[in-house]
């Protein structure tokens, strides 16, 4: 048993323990003993199966129920005090409604099983922009994530006893078992809240056993409470990758990228770069928190330890950066298990094996009618094993951004990339950020799905007030050391419906005309939206081409974009009193340049 000299944090695990009735309870100190002890015992349990040493040393594959595969968005909430602090966004209810729902839910949920009390930083421990945590589960899965996905254990614990502070997250699956009652795999109850006190920097999560649902150092912590906290100390915690850039000869370059969901973002932030002379390295893959330097330059860490990626999709052709990470060390969920103990997803490789186990446990073939693994299968793997993981991934002053980019899956209207007039022009960008549905289940095909700053899901308060505090960011600095930004659209098609941009690895050649926009290399063309390249400044040496597919990925249609401005007019409406005036200008500015 870990004692702690922190009165706040034992006091709480004695009230979590008293009220969920655990028969043990056992504190995480993130030691390799540790991990052994808790994926052998995952494993004699049936919730992991050890793959294969040789193929996948260290690693090992969940199957989750089948009900407990995704986040559940529609049980996620924001338990401000104010429904009108939670915004538009967000799912609501009444802090005191929702402690009530806890009391009765919570009360003797862990009966049967481990209360683990896992201390965890987000960030390298004792940088100036990490943050600390403490998680209590009864899921052995959870803590053993943690440990990959945080700095979790005893370092993070005498870092709590140092500093005093960290944010309280709960979480259960909602399983008790009675005396002499056999346990099941996978664990996890019908009945699921996802629950955040913003102004009290808890996080309280009941019936899922699942990736964010229950891993509260992720999209919970590291972007919900976290953007509350940034917007309260004037820092930003957002859904960003952050990469860096070498031109040989140059010093390096650090931009971040927030793109929705299906649009690239792990792709390209374990790019290839296709272009001579560059050189591509990640610091994160998912979630950027910057804060100003002394310089007054906003720096950016990556608040997480490990990639918690999607699978389906992820191969050697899309993203071998994110595959060669994969060697050891890792847990797959809900992927399919080949007959020499490896796994596989669609993605993979181009040919399926002849013979899986599919993700629910089933015989599998390349003629069966369902995938082997779950569109939202899962890999967790250490950031520090990517091939091109940064030196600069763990500074903890974090890293000086010069850009930001924005970008959404957009087949018309959107070109290649476009430079923003200015930071509030770029905040208005962020704002506006959308993609168009491809799937019936989605909608209507084509509808525009706003997704401002790719945060959608993850603000953790009123998003008009949001879009606020970064035009407020703005005013915090010299301009001339803001970051530049841009918004780019590697999906635009052609009258036949094909893509006309190649993406992927191709993708660097407009990085590298971001980055000659920095240093001054190139002008960018004036259009009503913002500037664009000229055709002689993009490098496109060795890619086939045509002029007219060039001329189609950079125009911008007056037209279209006169229609584009009243659907952009009525996403804004959306957030009423709370959208601050300085976007209401720039949209005005945007039908002026418009006419």
């Amino acid at each position: 048993m870990t004692t702690t000299t922190n009165t706040e944090l034992a006091a709480w695990v004695d009230e979590i323990a008293a009220l969920t009735k655990p028969d043990r309870v056992y504190w995480c100190d993130g030691s390799d003993a540790e991990w052994s002890r808790l994926t052998d015992h995952l494993v004699d349990g049936g919730t992991l199966r050890r793959l294969n040493p040789d193929k996948r040393p260290n690693s090992f594959l969940a199957w989750s129920d089948p009900t407990d595969v995704a986040r559940v968005e529609d049980r996620t909430f924001i338990c401000s005090e104010r429904e009108e602090d939670a915004g538009p966004t967000n799912n609501w209810m009444a802090p005191a409604d929702m402690r009530a729902t806890f009391a009765e839910l919570f009360d003797g949920c862990m009966r049967g099983r481990t209360m683990y009390v896992v201390p965890f930083c987000m960030g390298p421990l004792g940088g100036r922009i990490s943050q600390l945590g403490v998680e209590i589960t009864d899921s052995a899965y959870v803590a053993v994530s943690m440990r990959i996905m945080t700095r979790m254990g005893t370092p993070a614990l005498a870092e709590i006893e140092h500093t005093g502070s960290f944010v309280k997250a709960v979480h259960s699956v909602g399983a008790p078992l009675a005396a002499g009652q056999a346990d099941v795999p996978w664990p996890c109850n019908t009945n699921k809240y996802i629950s955040h006190f913003p102004e009290t920097r808890e996080i309280w999560s009941y019936g899922s056993g699942y990736g964010g649902n229950a891993l509260l150092g992720k999209k919970c912590y590291a972007l919900r409470i976290a953007s509350v906290m940034a917007r309260d100390e004037g820092w930003l915690a957002e859904h960003m990758l952050v990469l860096k850039l070498t031109r040989d000869g140059s010093e390096p370059r650090y931009i971040t990228a927030a793109f929705p969901s299906q649009c690239g973002k792990t792709n390209l932030a374990m790019i290839t770069p296709t272009i001579p002379g560059w050189k591509v390295e990640t610091i994160g893959d998912d979630i950027a928190w910057m804060r100003f330097g002394e310089d007054g330059r906003l720096h950016a860490i990556n608040p997480e330890a490990g990639f918690f990626g999607v699978a389906p999709g992820t191969g050697v052709k899309t993203n071998a950066n994110a595959i060669d990470a994969l060697w050891g060390n890792s847990i797959f969920t809900n992927v399919a298990l080949t007959e020499d103990g490896d796994v596989w997803w669609e993605g993979l490789t181009d040919t399926a094996p002849e013979h899986l186990i599919d993700w629910h446990g089933h015989e599998w073939t390349p003629d069966s009618s369902t995938p082997a693994a779950h569109a939202n299968a899962r890999f967790t793997t250490p950031a520090g094993q990517c091939p091109i993981i940064a030196d600069e991934w763990e500074d903890p002053q974090g890293v000086p951004i010069s850009a930001i980019l924005f970008g959404g899956r957009r087949a018309t209207a959107v070109p290649l990339v476009t430079e923003a007039l200015s930071w509030a022009h770029g905040v208005f960008l962020g704002a506006n950020v959308a993609s168009e549905k491809t799937a019936a289940a989605e909608g209507t095909v084509g509808e525009l799905r706003y997704d401002p700053f790719a945060m959608l899901p993850f603000c953790g308060y009123n998003m008009g007030d949001y879009f606020g505090h970064w035009l407020d960011v703005g005013r915090s600095t010299d301009p001339e050391k803001l970051p530049k930004i841009f918004y780019v659209n590697w999906f635009r098609k052609g009258a036949d419906g094909s893509f006309l941009w190649p993406g992927y690895g191709e993708n660097s050649r407009v990085l590298a005309w971001v980055i000659d926009r920095l240093d001054g290399r190139v002008p960018a063309e004036p259009t009503p939206i913002g500037g664009r390249p000229r055709r002689e400044d993009l490098d496109l040496d060795g890619l086939d081409l045509s002029p007219a597919a060039l001329d189609a990925l950079l125009s911008v249609d007056v037209h279209t974009w006169r229609h584009e401005a009243g659907l952009i007019r009525a996403h804004l409406d959306t957030f009423g009193t709370h959208l601050p005036k300085e976007l209401d200008a720039e949209y005005q500015d945007l039908l002026d340049r418009l006419e």
